[in-house]
């Protein structure tokens, strides 16, 4: 591992433990990870945190991210008695929280968006 990959798992290490501790400020109202993550978004927005220094790694998590994934999997199989039973709902309400993530995540990106912009 790189000095410069290093830095980068500390940085976001470091956000993730402030937004724990934010968390348990607030009384967990947040979960310390989402706060993490809010706070290192507008870091790297306001370019007090260099993009090159966690794009790495970043990336690096973001690859193997469906591995992150296989434990509650297996939970789920543990219960899936549950689960049947609420199936209705939990479909409906992924459903419905999916389609105010891309939502919101839209209406974000026609606010902040000036990446690169082609035309045909």
């Amino acid at each position: 591992m790189k000095p410069k990959d290093l830095k980068g798992v500390i940085i976001i290490l470091a956000f993730y433990l402030l937004g724990e501790l934010v968390s348990y400020a607030i009384s967990d109202f947040l979960p310390g990870n989402v706060i993490g993550m809010v706070l290192l978004f507008v870091s790297l927005q306001t370019h007090l945190v260099d993009e090159e220094s966690v794009a790495k790694v970043c990336s690096f998590l973001t690859k193997y991210m469906a591995i992150m994934f296989l434990p509650p999997a297996m939970g789920l199989l543990a219960i899936y008695e549950l689960v049947g039973e609420n199936a209705l709902t939990i479909v409906l309400s992924t459903m419905l929280s999916a389609m105010l993530v891309l939502v919101v995540v839209g209406k974000m990106q026609d606010k902040i968006g000036h990446g690169d912009e082609t035309t045909d």
